[in-house]
């Protein structure tokens, strides 16, 4: 009796604890340190080196992220790269996947999950963009064919560690890619936050510090810079899963194929050439960010101006606010419900009128097919020199900061 009861309490204390003795807190940061392994398998494996191609890994930590990623997903690696890049290549369309542009935000939030489900069903999507994906034995036969074991090995495996609480750990596994990738990115990062770049999709980055869904935050830079392996861009921006990268090639396990390009500034040419068209054309999004910054802070410095009239409320300062926000933004990404208010402002401040102007021939250098590349040079001459007659400072300092460009 005493020896049941022994294995009686065995039993219990298992169930109640697991394998290993476990405190709440001690069960929280392992589920955090196992949904972090997982993000770093989906941005570094799944979506910078298979789908985008921005770096190679060496075998061992490919054929780990694999493994772990069947452990803890079910994801296929072939499905997931054709739905993404088949996003890049209709992103915001009705083909798209998973916009919210296209579905709606509450259907991407909500039910991310069950677009990616329907798209992997879709066999031309797979042939068409699932080209280049892992096809050897263990794809073929175990990752692909048998998906639900691995995460029903994991189930087995978190509750033998854990006991009961382990069914909790594996759901929270089970839950943390649908909800962060498929809801957050793909809803969120198409819907809300901030943008660095005029890239022509809605993307934006959700945070500048990539963390939490390693790096993958940073949606906005990477829809402009696709196939690069870093997602951070800006000085105040960090990506971890970039860190994770550069680790991996110091170790040897990478190497890192492209990056976002970096405008070279040299010695201010006299008057702009094809090297200048070339780094325009090269480096379009950083240069159009800079003209954009130019044109936020003209519009701010006209806020000031009217403040200091004695203008702290009233249908003015309020339109050049919303000027502020929006004056730089392409025409078609302004929402319809200000841009008459946007347009009145352009047109009743010579400065900002004279500015939106300028920016619009500035970008037709490079959306026009039809024109030879020595008459692009000379209507970009003539841009600079109209921008350095014009007696508008910010043009003045972006036109000389272009005639230094290189790409």
């Amino acid at each position: 009796m005493n020896e049941l009861m022994t294995v009686w309490n065995a039993a219990v204390d298992w169930a109640a604890n697991g394998l290993v003795q476990t405190s709440w807190w001690q069960i929280v940061l392992v589920t955090l340190v196992l949904t972090h392994i997982t993000i770093a398998s989906v941005t570094i494996f799944l979506h910078r080196a298979q789908a985008h191609r921005a770096l190679e890994l060496h075998a061992i930590p490919s054929h780990f992220f694999r493994f772990w990623l069947w452990l803890t997903t079910g994801m296929v690696t072939k499905e997931w790269v054709a739905i993404h890049r088949k996003h890049h290549a209709k992103c915001e369309t009705s083909d798209d996947p998973h916009s919210p542009v296209a579905h709606g935000i509450k259907t991407v939030l909500l039910t991310g999950s069950e677009l990616y489900r329907a798209e992997s069903k879709n066999a031309e999507t797979l042939a068409k963009y699932g080209q280049g994906t892992p096809d050897d034995w263990l794809e073929r036969n175990l990752y692909t064919r048998h998906s639900v074991l691995g995460v029903s090995l994991m189930l087995v495996i978190d509750v033998l560690l854990f006991g009961a609480i382990g069914v909790t750990v594996w759901a929270v596994q089970m839950l943390w890619i649908p909800i962060t990738a498929a809801g957050i990115i793909n809803g969120l990062g198409h819907w809300w936050g901030y943008r660095n770049f005029e890239a022509p999709d809605a993307s934006t980055n959700v945070s500048p510090w990539g963390i939490v869904i390693g790096g993958e935050e940073l949606h906005n830079n990477h829809h402009t810079y696709p196939t690069s392996a870093k997602l951070s861009v800006k000085p105040y921006e960090f990506d971890i899963g970039w860190a994770y990268i550069r680790a991996l090639e110091m170790l040897g396990l990478a190497k890192v194929r492209k990056t976002a390009p970096q405008l070279k500034l040299g010695a201010i040419q006299p008057v702009a050439d094809s090297k200048t068209l070339e780094a325009l054309i090269a480096h379009r999004y950083e240069v159009m960010a800079g003209y954009a910054a130019g044109l936020k802070a003209a519009c701010g410095r006209e806020v000031e101006r009217l403040k200091a009239a004695g203008a702290t409320s009233g249908a003015k300062l309020a339109d050049m606010r919303l000027a502020r926000r929006w004056l730089h933004r392409d025409e078609d990404k302004i929402p319809a419900g200000v841009k008459a208010q946007v347009a009145k402002v352009a047109e009743h401040h010579a400065e900002l009128g004279k500015l939106v102007a300028m920016r619009e021939e500035l970008r037709s250098m490079w959306t026009r097919t039809n024109v030879s590349a020595e008459q692009l040079v000379a209507d970009l001459q003539a841009w600079c020199h109209k921008a350095e007659q014009s007696g508008i400072v910010a043009l003045q300092e972006f036109s000389m900061r272009l005639r230094a460009a290189r790409a």
